[in-house]
């Protein structure tokens, strides 16, 4: 279960970032790293906040075990070049239920999300990706904006003696 959210149309910014230096562009992710990862985070609170609602809407009680395990972590890169990926999504602990038997969170998520023969669907995951989808890129473009001038900043008054 993933929300895939690609940003297309940015060649010329991708060429910009090639000729920048490596404390911009590292292979550890520098500021690209660091400004998704706070766009992963702030979507991550949002979709938690809505399976509280999801839960609680149902009447269901709840360990809040399935809230602890949605977590936003770093992904592999995409198969067709660099880059960086972040995810939003819920870890696989398993538990038992009251009959004994046993359950993972990412199945009680899965079945919260796209529901079953026997119980309706009551998203969490894919509303709050659309209610918050703007509101996180536009969060990682001025958090990245930022970082990169704070970088650029520094590489200037490193360099000023420099002639």
């Amino acid at each position: 279960m993933k929300v895939d959210m690609q940003l297309s149309g940015l060649t010329g910014v991708l060429k910009t970032l090639r000729s920048l230096p490596p404390e911009i562009v590292s292979k550890r992710g520098g500021p690209v790293k660091l400004a998704l990862g706070k766009g992963a985070r702030f979507l991550k609170d949002k979709a938690k906040a809505n399976l509280g609602v999801q839960i609680a809407k149902n009447g269901d009680e709840s360990t809040g075990l399935l809230e602890k395990s949605v977590i936003s972590s770093r992904g592999k890169a995409p198969l067709d070049g660099k880059g960086e990926r972040y995810l939003v999504r819920v870890k696989n602990k398993s538990y038992n239920k009251q009959g004994g038997e046993k359950v993972t969170t990412l199945k009680t998520a899965n079945l919260l999300e796209y529901g079953s023969q026997h119980q309706p669907a009551t998203p969490w995951l894919r509303p709050a990706f659309n209610s918050y989808a703007q509101q996180t890129i536009d969060l990682v473009v001025s958090d990245l904006k930022r970082r990169i001038d704070t970088i650029v900043t520094k590489l200037g008054q490193q360099n000023a003696g420099v002639r």
